[in-house]
């Protein structure tokens, strides 16, 4: 049985002076966890916003205006995350980018980034209220599930994962690993997303990565504050931690957080686990009740 290395980002918010100074900072972090022998690597929700600060004060303090100057680093933000996948031979989800559509709205977007170059995204399907009431971001396209050389995989953009239909959909076309990169501004934020990942582990009886950004940013006006923890969440049952906390770190540091995990374990669970939760979940469920439409990737 192998084991897979994950490496999750409690990744601090920056205020760089210069593109070069932020790719610089990626592409140590990235570097840092390929030479711990990381194969996928999380990176938080909004992590890209910290490319803010390199706009003038004006464009740094409206929501709006910030969204629409990023456009102009898209392309460069996209293109450094998949050359250092490419570079370090590992999967990489970079943190989440306000990306601007041909018909106007703007999404949550992460990308997945595989080794061979290819890569693809996971739009955020359910907003904030901050999201929708102050800074007009919208749902994206619909679910999908990535098959990959590491397995197959999802993501949970934040809020996604209090929201069980949505994990529940990637894991029956599935998804045995979720990733959950995250940003929250309170630590009643942050345990609200803890919690929804813990329970997504429960159950379907998968493994759960949650990825926060840290720090504070008191010339932003979407990331000021930032709090959380990162950690690793499978199912408490056989093979596993029996609070099903495989991994944690410490609230608020800027680290990696490391775990080996055996997808294996989660096929063997399913089929003969102290309990069932991923065979009987649906029995609760009302009649006529319908899982979102999930597309699968290859990456």
């Amino acid at each position: 049985m192998s084991l897979l290395r994950l490496a999750s980002a409690q990744f601090p918010v920056s205020e760089p002076k210069s593109w070069d100074e932020y790719a610089d900072q990626v592409s140590a972090w990235v570097a840092d966890a390929a030479n711990h022998g990381a194969q996928l690597l999380l990176f938080p929700e909004y992590a890209a916003m910290s490319l803010a600060a390199l706009f003038d004060s004006t464009t740094r303090a409206d929501l709006d205006k910030q969204v629409s100057a990023m456009q102009s680093l898209r392309e460069d933000y996209l293109a450094l995350h998949s050359t250092l996948a490419q570079k370090h031979g590992v999967h990489i989800v970079a943190g989440s980018f306000p990306w601007k559509l041909d018909d106007g709205r703007v999404v949550n977007r992460a990308f997945f980034c595989a080794p061979s170059g290819r890569s693809s995204w996971q739009d955020k399907q359910i907003m904030t209220r901050f999201e929708r009431e102050s800074w007009n971001i919208s749902s994206g396209e619909g679910l999908r599930v990535f098959r990959t050389a590491l397995g197959t995989i999802a993501i949970n953009i934040c809020y996604d994962c209090e929201f069980p239909l949505l994990a529940r959909a990637q894991c029956e076309a599935g998804a045995q690993l979720l990733l959950v990169p995250s940003c929250t501004d309170t630590l009643a934020g942050y345990h609200r997303v803890r919690v929804g990942a813990q329970a997504r582990a429960l159950e379907n009886q998968c493994i759960v990565v949650q990825s926060p950004l840290v720090g504070t940013a008191p010339w932003s006006a979407a990331v000021d504050v930032n709090i959380g923890k990162a950690a690793v969440y499978g199912p408490p049952d056989y093979g596993f931690p029996d609070d099903g906390v495989i991994a944690q770190g410490t609230l608020n540091l800027a680290v990696w957080i490391y775990a080996d995990v055996n997808l294996q374990e989660i096929t063997k669970v399913r089929e003969s686990g102290q309990v069932l939760n991923y065979r009987h979940w649906s029995e609760h469920l009302m009649t006529g009740t319908k899982l979102p439409e999930v597309e699968l990737i290859e990456v």
